[in-house]
């Protein structure tokens, strides 16, 4: 018996299944409906795409790095609860598809959830996690660096909630060591760009804009107020450059100053995740919301 796209719209509609998986089991049971139902429960994939729609904001940090230091990946796996975050076999998963993502070079989300993880694909994997653990579980983002010029690719993670992995290129003597320490400053300052004239033009102009109307009332010459715009300015694209900023571990140098006592080296990029930053976490529901919910099935 063939199976009908209408009948896969509803079997996804009533279970929140995947359309490949209604597709498959729809099949398998000859279009009964209620059959296709038992059986996606019985896979666990019904009752896993049900807590799709929870908030999932806790989790952890994942970085893997080549033996040559060459390229690496980080990836943020996120769950419901610290507890789950906590679990072997979660903080597992978040290992492996780290590990996945060093080594093949995918560049979407898609693309690293169609990857075989095992005899499965990274996206199955998480599904059946979902069902063993009974929270929502998701791969919310990677990063991949990769490098054949001489360099490095170092990381830093802080109890496992914050992670940093910078591309850094030359081949001095304390390169390896001037990474690390650069990837630990990026985890504790957070700056936005490497270097100030990285920041995009428009969010330049939109910040003089700002400041042009804070000193407009100050009553001051027209030369003064450009000159404090411009100091102001200047102190704003300090703060967010990593160059520019106090170096972490010694204030009275600056990440620029570090970067030329080394040598030969030179900061390429960065990228900085936290755990559910940006994830906003809904408000817990009365009980009675919480009875009702039970009742329409959500």
């Amino acid at each position: 018996m063939s199976v009908t796209a209408q009948q896969v719209k509803e079997l996804r509609e009533r279970t929140g299944a995947g359309m490949m998986e209604c597709k498959s089991v729809l099949a398998e049971v000859g279009g009964d409906m209620d059959k296709a139902i038992e059986l996606l429960r019985k896979k666990g994939l019904a009752k896993a795409d049900k807590k799709a729609g929870r908030v999932a904001a806790e989790g952890t940090i994942s970085i893997e790095i080549a033996a040559d230091g060459r390229s690496g990946a980080m990836v943020e796996v996120n769950c419901e609860t610290d507890f789950v975050a906590k679990n072997e076999d979660f903080r597992q998963f978040a290992k492996d598809v780290a590990q996945l993502a060093a080594t093949q070079a995918v560049g979407t989300l898609d693309e690293l959830l169609a990857q075989p993880l095992g005899a499965a694909s990274v996206e199955e994997v998480r599904k059946t996690l979902v069902a063993k653990l009974g929270e929502n579980i998701s791969v919310r983002r990677f990063i991949r660096y990769a490098r054949s010029e001489p360099g490095v690719i170092a990381s830093y993670i802080h109890g496992g909630r914050i992670g940093v992995l910078v591309e850094v290129a030359g081949n001095a003597a304390g390169l390896a060591e001037f990474a690390r320490d650069v990837a630990m400053h990026v985890a504790a300052s957070k700056p936005e760009y490497v270097r100030a004239e990285d920041v995009p033009a428009e969010r330049v102009a939109k910040e003089k804009e700002i400041l042009a109307a804070q000193a407009a009332d100050s009553g001051k010459p027209a030369d003064i107020i450009e000159k404090m715009i411009g100091g102001r300015l200047n102190k704003m694209l300090a703060e967010i450059s990593l160059l520019s900023q106090p170096f972490v571990k010694n204030p009275d140098l600056t990440v620029a100053d570090l970067q030329k006592s080394v040598g030969d080296v030179r900061v390429e990029r960065f990228a900085r995740f936290e755990v559910g930053e940006g994830i906003e976490k809904a408000e817990a529901a009365s009980f009675a919301e919480e009875v009702m919910a039970q009742v329409r099935g959500q």
